[in-house]
């Protein structure tokens, strides 16, 4: 099995249980999910290293050629409400010299897998007009003051949606087109969704254009763009703007 189909095999098995065991807690099912997925790659790749949201940082992996970054269940909240549908499991293979090579985000209760194998993304969500008023997903219970100005700026709309999985897949189908988060992730939170998405063609860096860096010493990415390559220009000059008019003004 080469490493797209096993990465989706593994968002797809983690889903299963995920919405096999909904009425635990969210802790409890994190855990599972945590363990079926290391199990399983303890089998099928037993010298690669992991690095995993639920579980003790092995810092071996910095020596590491072959390191799978995962987060079991994205969205705790959203899998916590009956009927949500916006959680999801990542599921990523960064080589060194390569960086993400292979990934897959689940949205279980969407029953949906997209990957970086073939067929894995949709062909063409993302290749029409863009829309004269572009559509920015942005957080359901915690929407920041910049992702309003970036709005504000470029003449959008906001999109509620709930985990960062979900927010970067909606970019994918193509039901937004911009995904821009300024208030920083671990790398679980966006490896595999940044790597589905580039898959599919789509504009992936940092806010102001610079590459996504992974197996990092401390596993923390300050802020990401995934959005329509149309697109990516725009919304990178505009945001570091913002962001540099921010921090001008932070008395910090």
């Amino acid at each position: 099995m080469d490493d797209h189909r096993l990465a989706a095999d593994l968002a797809a098995a983690a889903g299963e249980l995920l919405l096999a065991v909904r009425s635990t807690s969210p802790g409890e099912a994190d855990v599972r999910s945590d363990g079926l997925i290391l199990g399983r790659l303890a089998v099928e790749r037993p010298g690669d290293a992991v690095l995993s949201e639920e579980s003790a940082d092995d810092l071996k992996r910095l020596a590491a050629e072959r390191v799978w970054i995962i987060d079991p269940l994205d969205g705790t909240r959203e899998y916590n409400e009956e009927g949500r549908e916006d959680w999801a499991v990542h599921i990523a293979l960064w080589e060194r010299g390569r960086g993400i090579t292979a990934a897959a985000v689940g949205l279980p209760a969407q029953g949906r897998i997209l990957h970086t194998g073939p067929g894995g993304v949709p062909a063409s969500n993302s290749t029409g007009p863009v829309p004269s008023r572009p559509r920015i997903v942005v957080s359901r219970t915690r929407p920041p003051a910049f992702t309003q100005q970036l709005a504000d700026e470029l003449g959008a709309d906001l999109v509620p949606m709930g985990s960062a999985g979900a927010k970067a897949m909606a970019v994918v189908l193509g039901v937004v087109d911009v995904y821009a988060h300024a208030g920083g992730q671990w790398e679980w939170d966006n490896a595999a969704p940044a790597g589905v998405a580039t898959a599919a063609g789509l504009h992936v860096t940092r806010l102001d254009g610079a590459p996504l860096m992974y197996n990092q010493e401390r596993p923390w990415l300050p802020d990401l763009l995934i959005c329509r390559t149309e697109l990516g220009a725009r919304v990178s000059e505009t945001a570091g703007r913002l962001l540099s008019t921010e921090s001008a003004t932070d008395p910090t």
